[in-house]
């Protein structure tokens, strides 16, 4: 325990071992959807030769929870925070549905493109050009994005609990099934439950009730009631070595998975790459991943108190640095861009401070692979439901907004309000930082605007034009 103290630092942060262990746990849970989710996306990409899907699914989830761990374990010892890290949900759905699926590239060539965005982000954040570039946030851009991202942490949490559901009409509605609808009415009880235990301070209140939902969905499935979730999938976890047949290459082999297929094979991806193309989908993976992270390291700092009066993440090029290298290990292993998780708030809001949370996660993630995951023990729905919780508290950042300014009150009221109803943090961060110099200009105040946030404002306007104009499309 001395040794953890002294190496994370944990009485000048508040905390204690205690603490971050809760802290790690309840992340690791609630992020830990991951090991089945990115793989269900990746695979309807990635086919390899000489593999069964289901080798296929398994060999993913493996190279998943590696890229998880390594970045992880980067902001533990070097950042020294408590966010964890794993390949990021929309960019591995732009990875398979846009990039190979649509646009006829090989997923060699994609992975190719997450490993040249990785090493970019390696040099970027080497030289401080990505910190230099986070300062440049207009003050109510930053100050928003925490309860931004609530609304979007709302929205995740809500559609996986099942209380909402789509309308082709107005697109969000109340499910209408929810009466006759067991995993919605467990959710709602397994919500409030977890509310009760938080206003009543019970100790590590979100991992009770994410426990205590997955218990109660267990007895009704047990009971004929309802089914656990169909996403854990058969045979994926299992302590089985792939097939070798049809390997020539050297095998490589974690915790009994051989994962050969995977690894280097962004080296091919390089082969007869269209350069215009190529650059295009490097672009759209860089600028994605780039604000997503930088909102996210921003709102959960804002809730753990990290920021300083400016706004700014003291020392972010460290939980950066994590980001990147990340990056790059999960392309040349075989996974999607690794961005910084919003559900690391989950555990800053169990009292997690340093780096000791994330290796708890880490470690979770590591342990993952021999063992029957609690990914796979926890039903989706349940381990949401935290996220609705930290939700609702991360809205009380709204108060450090000026909303008598216009100048403040626009550029924040879009970023919170663009996050959830795009599904995407860098799409709010974006119509902020476009908003604020316009309104700036409108109400004379131009020259209060530096020129770099005018550049930003430019660059998100380039970055919507080639991202829905079909310029992508029509470069490959």
């Amino acid at each position: 325990m001395g040794t953890l103290e002294r190496l994370f630092e944990l009485e000048a942060h508040d905390t204690d071992v205690r603490t971050e262990l809760v802290a790690g746990l309840t992340t690791f849970l609630t992020m830990s959807y991951i090991v089945i989710v990115n793989p269900a996306i990746l695979s309807a990409a990635i086919s390899v030769e000489n593999r069964t899907p289901g080798q296929t699914v398994q060999m993913l989830a493996v190279v998943t929870i590696i890229s998880a761990a390594v970045a992880t374990l980067i902001m533990a010892f070097y950042a020294n925070r408590p966010f964890a890290q794993a390949p990021g949900l929309g960019l591995n759905a732009f990875f398979a549905f846009t990039v190979v699926l649509g646009l006829g590239v090989p997923w060699q060539t994609a992975l190719s493109a997450v490993v040249v965005e990785g090493l970019l982000f390696i040099l970027l954040t080497a030289v401080g050009a990505r910190e230099y570039i986070i300062k440049l946030f207009p003050e109510p851009v930053k100050m928003a994005v925490g309860a931004g991202i609530g609304l979007f942490l709302a929205i995740i949490g809500l559609e996986a609990m099942h209380v909402v559901a789509a309308d082709p009409a107005t697109f969000l509605q109340f499910n209408p099934s929810f009466a006759n609808d067991p995993i919605a009415i467990i959710s709602v009880v397994g919500l409030f439950l977890t509310f009760a235990l938080y206003a009543a301070d019970v100790p590590g209140s979100i991992i009770l009730g994410i426990v205590i939902t997955t218990a109660i969905s267990y007895a009704a499935s047990a009971l004929g009631i309802t089914p656990i979730d169909p996403q854990i999938a058969e045979g994926v976890f299992l302590y089985t070595p792939a097939s070798l047949t049809g390997q020539t290459a050297v095998v490589y082999s974690v915790a009994g998975y051989n994962i050969t297929p995977l690894v280097g094979a962004f080296i091919e991806g390089f082969s007869n790459v269209d350069a215009l193309g190529f650059s295009l989908i490097v672009f759209t993976f860089f600028f994605v991943d780039f604000f997503d992270t930088a909102g996210t390291l921003t709102g959960v700092g804002q809730i753990a108190g990290f920021l300083d009066e400016e706004g700014n993440l003291p020392d972010i090029d460290r939980p950066l640095m994590a980001d990147a290298v990340g990056t790059t290990v999960g392309g040349i292993i075989g996974t999607s861009t690794v961005t910084t998780y919003i559900e690391s708030a989950t555990g800053v809001e169990e009292g997690g401070r340093t780096g000791l949370t994330a290796l708890v996660v880490a470690v979770l993630f590591l342990a993952s692979l021999a063992l029957v995951p609690l990914a796979a023990a926890v039903p989706l729905h349940a381990s949401h439901i935290a996220l609705v919780v930290v939700a609702v508290l991360m809205l009380q950042n709204i108060v450090d907004i000026d909303w008598d300014d216009l100048s403040h009150a626009v550029p924040a009221g879009l970023t919170m309000f663009i996050m959830p109803f795009t599904y995407s943090i860098s799409y709010g961060i974006a119509a902020g930082i476009i908003a604020y110099p316009i309104v700036k200009a409108a109400q004379g105040e131009a020259s209060e605007v530096h020129p770099g946030q005018w550049v930003l404002a430019g660059a998100f306007v380039l970055y919507f034009f080639v991202r829905t104009s079909g310029l992508l499309g029509g470069a490959l």
